[in-house]
């Protein structure tokens, strides 16, 4: 990550590099956690992903979740606590 960008843009552009999707939102849902485990006051400790992708063609669910933790596994060392994950392919988007 960049000085001064946030987690979420860094998410962003490294899920848009990675899998050039059709489709994606990324949303920090970290004022949700507050007091939980991994909430830090600052945020950007708990995030839905909705993403849609030609990549995960011939993908289980497993597959595509574990794509998205490895490409965003830089997030986790720094900080990022939770991760919900929607990966669908285009047909399933459709």
């Amino acid at each position: 990550m960049q000085t001064g960008e946030t987690l979420k843009d860094w998410m962003a552009a490294t899920l848009d590099a990675a899998l050039k999707p059709s489709h994606l939102d990324v949303i920090d849902e970290s004022h949700l956690h507050a007091g939980h485990a991994g909430w830090r006051e600052s945020g950007e400790t708990h995030f839905r992903l909705d993403l849609v992708s030609a990549a995960f063609d011939g993908k289980s669910r497993v597959e595509r979740h574990r794509m998205v933790n490895a490409i965003l596994d830089p997030a986790f060392k720094r900080g990022l606590h939770a991760l919900a994950v929607r990966a669908r392919t285009p047909s399933e988007a459709a």
